[in-house]
């Protein structure tokens, strides 16, 4: 039976915890606007020192971007984004989702479909000269007798058509799995005939291993990729799931060292730009090995005077690659390379909470790592955009 006294005590009583609840919050407010206080996403302080300030809208010398993704290039129409390209001083850009990887993951017949079509579309627009394509392939079906096979097949197919290289995503070595449930290390040998016929066919392997160090670390106070871990959980790598990170490392060395003859550009500086001491000896050791600074121009920028001995030191080996394609963030990528400015902002805060400065690389170099090394490397790209510098 309805007791409707008990229901307004149960009224009164919930009124009064949404009152309180409020005046709490609002309590809250006010005691963070009288002592400052603000979540660490809201401070964005403007910095009061005087330097020299020299932002670039455009490189130095034309460039090759070694390291896009174009995900609707198939169907795309190019007129705006050579438009951008041109503005940049972006003589050519390399797409490496030429397949869809992503898009069409587990079924290879979608990827070999897109990859035509990338190609294809590019040379209907007559911008053969200004795109270079990647292809992908699928290891989830590493376990097929015919996996090896079948993957040589669609490398030399793809190359007949006029792909100029393989891409290689992160899930190897982290995610991907086999038949038994076991994860495929990066240098597991059932993928050896891919690495081969690249060798064969010279064609490069840009791979993606692993994340930055922080993201398979704790995540408390004293990571600073925190802000990171706050905003993009799903980035980050709990032991309970993942190898570590020098695990995942050193598979992917151990595959560099068992395949001499196949050229590899280790993507994002092998995730050691926070560590060129390491990378360093990892290129001394490992002549076929080439790298890029696709999103990871923030940790050069933050040890100038350490980054640009680097430079000098493997000047032939660096390229240009910027990652996700964003017309206004390449400025920092030249302002990085190009100047000495001092205590500029990155684009993304959760990648760097820390300011930039400049390297300030003598032209000799700039030219190399703009399009010099890349170039070398790939030979289908016409060298009219470039001769004259």
């Amino acid at each position: 039976m309805f007791n409707w006294s008990t229901f307004k005590n149960f009224l009164k009583f919930s009124l009064f915890v949404i009152f309180a609840t409020l005046v709490v919050y609002l309590a809250i407010d006010l005691i963070q606007e009288k002592n400052n206080l603000m979540d660490i996403e809201e401070y964005s302080p403007k910095s009061s020192l005087v330097v020299d300030q020299n932002p670039k809208n455009s490189s130095k010398f034309p460039f090759v971007d070694v390291h896009s993704h174009q995900w609707k290039m198939p169907i795309m129409d190019f007129g705006n984004l050579v438009a951008e390209m041109d503005s940049l001083n972006m003589g050519y850009m390399i797409n490496l989702s030429g397949s869809g990887f992503g898009t069409f993951a587990g079924n290879q017949d979608l990827m070999d479909i897109s990859l035509t079509e990338s190609i294809e579309n590019v040379k209907s627009q007559g911008l053969a000269n200004r795109f270079g394509v990647f292809v992908n392939v699928d290891f989830n079906k590493i376990d097929d007798e015919d996996f090896a096979e079948n993957n040589v097949r669609i490398i030399k197919d793809a190359v007949r058509q006029g792909a100029i290289g393989l891409k290689v995503y992160k899930n190897l070595g982290l995610n991907l799995k086999d038949n038994s449930g076991n994860r495929v290390k990066v240098d597991d040998k059932r993928l050896n005939p891919i690495w081969e016929v690249c060798g064969e066919l010279k064609i490069p392997i840009l791979i993606h291993s692993g994340e930055p160090s922080p993201f398979f670390d704790p995540i408390d106070k004293h990571n600073e990729r925190w802000l990171h871990a706050r905003q993009k959980p799903a980035s980050f790598r709990s032991p309970d799931k993942y190898p570590s990170f020098e695990v995942v490392m050193q598979e992917q060395y151990n595959m560099f060292e068992n395949n001499p003859n196949t050229v590899f550009i280790n993507a994002h500086l092998g995730w050691y730009g926070n560590d060129l001491d390491k990378l360093s000896e990892q290129l001394d050791n490992l002549p076929n090995v080439y790298t890029e600074i696709g999103a990871v121009i923030v940790e050069l920028g933050r040890q100038p005077i350490r980054a640009r001995q680097f430079f000098v030191d493997h000047q032939d080996r660096v390229l240009f690659g910027k990652d996700t394609y964003k017309k206004s963030e390449y400025n920092v990528y030249f302002r990085v390379l190009e100047t000495s400015d001092e205590y500029f902002d990155y684009y993304r805060k959760r990648h760097a909470h820390w300011k930039m400065y400049g390297m300030n690389l003598p032209d000799s170099i700039l030219k190399k790592v703009y399009y010099k090394n890349a170039l070398k490397l790939f030979p289908k790209i016409p060298k009219s955009f470039f001769e004259e510098n």
